[in-house]
C-alpha cells in the first residue's frame, strides 16, 4: 500500500484530517510541523506553499485544504464507505461540503473578527449574512440524521468539525440542531480515537 503521511499540528485544522484518517482506518504516518520557522521553511513550503497545515502526502500526490483531503480519502479508499453512493447523496455531499468551506467558514470567521458587512454590500460576499448562513445549515440538519442523508459520510467530518469548533470557542450559536448533530458525531469511535491521539500529541509537545 502506498504510504500516507499527514503533516499536522495538534492545535490546527489538522485535527479534521486526522479524524477522517481514523474513519478511513488505513495506516498513516504523522509528521508534526511547528508553528513559526518550521512551517515556513523551504522543506515544508515544498509540500504546501501556503505554509499551513494540514497537508496529506499519498505517494507522489499532495493534497491540501481539509475539504479536499476528506473528499480525496473518501474516493481513494471506497471500502470505508465514506463517499456518496447515489445521485441524491452526491448532490448533498458536495453541496454542504463546499457550503462549509465557503459561506459557513467565511461568515463565522468574519463575525469573530468583528467584520460587519453593510446591508447594501451583502451581494458582494458569498455568504450574504451570518444569520442566513446559520439558518440555512440548521434547516438542512433538521431534515436528515446526517448532512448528506441517512448515513455518515466524509461530509459529516467536515461540516461537523466546523460546528464543533464554532460552538466550543463561542463563534457559533449553540442551537439545539447543532448540539444534537455534534453529540452524535462525537460518539463515533473514529472521532474518539482522533481526539485522544491529538490530545496526547499536544501534551507531548507541551512537556517537550
Amino acid at each position: 500500500m502506498t504510504s500516507l503521511v499527514l503533516y499536522t499540528n495538534p492545535m490546527s485544522r489538522g485535527r479534521i484530517a486526522r479524524w477522517m484518517l481514523e474513519e478511513v482506518g488505513v495506516p498513516y504516518e504523522v509528521k508534526v510541523v511547528a508553528y513559526g520557522p518550521q512551517m515556513k521553511s523551504p522543506d515544508y513550503l515544498a509540500i504546501n506553499p501556503m505554509g499551513k497545515v494540514p497537508a496529506l502526502q499519498h505517494g507522489d500526490n499532495v493534497v491540501t485544504e481539509c475539504a479536499a483531503i476528506i473528499a480525496y480519502l473518501a474516493d481513494v479508499f471506497p471500502e470505508a464507505n465514506l463517499a456518496p453512493k447515489t445521485e441524491a447523496e452526491r448532490a448533498a455531499y458536495y453541496r454542504w461540503m463546499f457550503f462549509a468551506a465557503g459561506p459557513l467558514e467565511a461568515a463565522v470567521t468574519n463575525r469573530s473578527l468583528g467584520v460587519v458587512i453593510p446591508d447594501d454590500k451583502r451581494g458582494m460576499v458569498g455568504y450574504g449574512s451570518y444569520e442566513k448562513v446559520i439558518d440555512t445549515i440548521e434547516t438542512a440538519l433538521s431534515k436528515t440524521a446526517y448532512i448528506a442523508g441517512d448515513r455518515f459520510t466524509g461530509a459529516d467530518v467536515y461540516v461537523g468539525s466546523h460546528l464543533m469548533w464554532g460552538m466550543q470557542f463561542g463563534m457559533l450559536e449553540k442551537r439545539p440542531a447543532f448540539q444534537a448533530y455534534v453529540a452524535s458525531l462525537m460518539q463515533r469511535p473514529g472521532h474518539r480515537r482522533a481526539a485522544e491521539l491529538n490530545e496526547a500529541l499536544a501534551a507531548a509537545q507541551q512537556s517537550g
